[in-house]
């Protein structure tokens, strides 16, 4: 059972120390206002409110008088992303309360990025506790920033366990966990009843493994605007028989990044309660070799009746989700997300840390930016660019699933997708990495949500909730 309700803030105020949050720019204004003892002790400790500074201020009785947190300057602020975090692994046990004034969306970030800050994985190693718990403030919605961190913990929890324990059959249970926790309706196709039940590319591209391939399917409201998030569940990637080099294949534990973070999501859209009918929809396979694995050159016919040359076994994501996603658009929701771990070239694009995505829906991509502002959650627009399109149509089949040259692989990519959601008004592809390679404030290094939180923000104005 994943635990991934355990970010929490401190219980109670009691005795809780007042932390002082400060830019380099206000520091000056704000030691004018203090006792020349608390001025003397931060300048003889030399703090100048750089970006995860910390200052302690001792009492009369030589006990934590208050806490001094440094937020930086401009540039610091212009650079990264929730500074407070940095300061609550550096603070000394006890209980702190921001006691200085902040705009509401800089103090949700402060009191989000404290709580993702206290993650840690530890399935496999005891991890020491966080000893500095955060009140969360009084103008903020408690359990509306637990709700989302814990959406984010699953996320993390999902892509950091290795595939020999998170398979399309653990990841079936944890979806199953899920459900169970918020009342939602799940059903699962599993193995020889994809083909019965006309889910072809998924069960060719998991049939090698020893785990059968999966269709995991959740439901959840009854009332509201309709809402489908497909993700890429690819539990490991091999690349088939055209086999990635171990550089490669030693992170293809996140390849099933797309379905923990629409895990993470629903999670969210489901403990907030948000008025809308939500359908999660998971192809989940491992991509294994043997002697019944795809081949170059073979020819799938897909749900939607669309046949695809396959010219290279590594590019099976696009293949599993065109059958969800198919599906998903036999019923057209009001708005379909797909979120998929999809392709090298999204990263030679915009790195790690950003999120692009696809989509030719205006007021969504509009919502999304501003949603992406609000949550400190980066996104980047990139095109369907239809003049590509014959780069997918290989001559033979329908499509071609990995179009020969490397130009424009995510976008090609997301064209691909496309083709399988002719029915559907609205909707938007994520191209996530879905891993943090370095240490960042409130993201370990490791697996991380990408893009969750700011389509969270994004759903109100874009479904009129």
């Amino acid at each position: 059972m994943l635990d991934y309700t355990r970010l929490k803030f401190a219980a109670s105020s009691d005795g809780a120390v007042p932390l002082f949050a400060l830019d380099a720019d206000n520091l000056s204004a704000w030691l004018e206002g203090q006792t020349p003892t608390v001025q003397n002790w931060v300048k003889a400790q030399g703090f100048n409110a750089n970006v995860g500074s910390v200052c302690v201020v001792p009492d009369a009785d030589g006990a934590i008088g208050i806490a001094l947190a440094g937020l930086g300057d401009d540039t610091a602020r212009a650079r990264g992303r929730f500074a407070m975090a940095s300061v609550a692994s550096a603070l000394p046990a006890g209980r702190y309360r921001i006691a200085t004034d902040h705009a509401q969306d800089d103090l949700e970030e402060h009191a989000l990025g404290w709580l993702l800050s206290q993650y840690t994985f530890e399935t496999y190693r005891d991890q020491p506790p966080h000893a500095a718990q955060l009140v969360c403030p009084d103008t903020l919605d408690r359990s509306r920033i637990e709700n989302i961190a814990a959406g984010e913990a699953l996320t993390r929890d999902l892509i950091n366990t290795p595939a020999s324990d998170m398979g399309p059959d653990k990841l079936e249970a944890a979806a199953r966990q899920l459900a169970d926790a918020h009342g939602a309706a799940i059903n699962v196709i599993t193995g020889d009843a994809l083909i019965e039940q006309n889910f072809p590319m998924i069960h060719t591209v998991g049939r090698a493994s020893a785990t059968p391939p999966r269709l995991i399917d959740i439901t959840w409201g009854t009332t509201g605007p309709t809402l489908a998030l497909v993700g890429k569940g690819v539990c490991f990637d091999t690349g088939g028989l055209n086999i990635k080099s171990g550089a490669s294949m030693g992170l293809m534990k996140k390849d099933m990044g797309g379905a923990a973070t629409v895990l993470g999501l629903a999670h969210m859209i489901m403990a907030l309660g948000l008025n809308l009918q939500l359908r999660v929809l998971i192809p989940a396979v491992e991509n294994a070799i043997d002697g019944s694995a795809f081949r170059p050159q073979d020819i799938l016919t897909s749900r939607k009746g669309l046949t695809v040359e396959i010219n290279n076994t590594d590019a099976e994501g696009r293949l599993v989700l065109a059958d969800a996603l198919a599906l998903a658009d036999e019923t057209p929701p009001d708005l379909m997300i797909c979120m998929a771990t999809l392709t090298g070239a999204a990263r030679v694009a915009v790195g790690p840390d950003i999120s692009p995505f696809f989509t030719d829906d205006v007021p969504f991509a509009d919502a999304l930016r501003a949603g992406a502002r609000t949550a400190r959650d980066p996104v980047w627009e990139m095109p369907f660019h239809a003049p590509y399109e014959p780069l997918i149509e290989p001559g033979i089949a329908d499509l071609d699933n990995a179009p020969k040259g490397g130009f424009a692989g995510t976008i090609t990519a997301a064209l691909f997708l496309r083709r399988f959601v002719s029915n559907t008004a609205r909707f938007a592809h994520f191209d996530i990495y879905g891993w943090q390679p370095t240490a960042q404030p409130a993201r370990p290094k490791g697996g991380v949500g990408m893009g969750a939180r700011a389509i969270l923000a994004a759903l109100p104005k874009a479904l009129n909730l």
